[in-house]
């Protein structure tokens, strides 16, 4: 049978609201009462239950988080990020596996609603109108990590990804290439793969280099489309120099396309991306990509996300962190 509080105070001999007083941690109980009412709770092994005291409270000290792609090793950090502050702060979390299908995203986020979680994190996905929409049916705050929504009326936590592109195909034209290809992400995602699309264009405007479409593939920011695009490129009569993937996983793809047919990176081809995953030191050779803050990103949206929740002071809704290009092996000069 389930133990109830009843049970406890009877236990223990006191009433059922020093019980509640003592599992809510209020200060105003003696030690000596406590300590009974802790004795008793391990002797019966009782459970608090967290439905009913958040009914009382209005809160439930959950937090729920969608995830567009749970085994996708850049959600996986940004993850550990939120769940790290949540835990300081002592809020659990709800993950939920979105798939990168809106449909599916849009459920989630009106289930998780519906539970009554204290705050939000929507986690690195498009944001279209009707993910808007669903946000603003909500009564507790909404966070958006390593994503952003095209009005900027949401609270977010993410990096500049146009500037990340322009860093990265900068650092190509910086060590001699002029026919640089791009692996781009979707351009219907604003946030992500429109973004960092334009900072490949704005790169090359700036090196006086002309934009060519042939040398563009879009992918779906995962290895085997990064596979299938260098297949493309290396069936050209004029094959780039330079290759600018959108993402580590796409790069990786490249890369072992490349080597498939014989050839060699950086010595036919520089390879450069973005995102930093731990996969991109792995591969041989190692990957030159610009680095999202993966963890901090994570860390920052959460407790920004606490704030909120909290009423507390926000001076800045909209955090843009830093991101930083690291040179290791793929790309040499020519």
């Amino acid at each position: 049978m389930t133990v109830t509080i009843y049970d406890v105070a009877r236990e223990a001999g006191v009433s059922m609201a020093t019980v509640s007083r003592v599992v809510n941690n209020n200060p105003n109980v003696k030690p000596q009462t406590r300590k009974k009412v802790y004795e008793a709770i391990e002797r019966l092994g009782y459970r608090p239950n967290a439905v009913a005291r958040g009914l009382a409270s209005k809160k439930t000290t959950t937090v729920g988080v969608v995830i567009p792609d749970i085994s996708n090793s850049i959600f996986a950090e940004i993850a550990r990020g939120i769940e790290d502050i949540a835990n300081m702060y002592h809020y659990n979390i709800i993950l939920c596996n979105a798939d990168k299908k809106k449909e599916k995203e849009i459920r989630v986020i009106n289930t998780l609603l519906e539970k009554q979680v204290d705050g939000l994190l929507f986690m690195g996905g498009t944001v279209t109108e009707e993910h808007v929409q669903a946000f603003q049916t909500s009564a507790v705050p909404i966070v958006l990590c390593a994503t952003s929504d095209e009005n900027g009326m949401i609270p977010s936590v993410d990096i500049d990804h146009e500037a990340a592109a322009f860093d990265a195909v900068s650092t190509l034209v910086r060590h001699g290439h002029r026919h640089i290809a791009m692996i781009s992400g979707t351009l219907q995602d604003p946030a992500n793969g429109y973004a960092r699309f334009q900072g490949y264009k704005r790169a090359l405007e700036t090196a006086g280099i002309p934009y060519d479409e042939d040398l563009v593939r879009i992918g779906n920011y995962r290895y085997e489309s990064g596979v299938e695009a260098m297949k493309y490129f290396l069936g050209l009569k004029k094959r780039p120099s330079a290759i600018f993937a959108a993402t580590d996983e796409m790069a990786i793809g490249a890369i072992h396309s490349i080597q498939d047919e014989g050839l060699k990176v950086p010595d036919d081809f520089s390879i450069i991306s973005v995102d930093n995953i731990r996969m991109a030191s792995m591969v041989r050779p190692q990957l030159t990509t610009v680095a999202q803050p993966m963890y901090d990103l994570g860390a920052v949206a959460m407790r920004l996300l606490t704030k909120l929740m909290k009423k507390e002071t926000v001076e800045n809704p909209r955090v843009i962190l830093p991101h930083e290009t690291i040179l290791r092996l793929s790309v040499s000069h020519i």
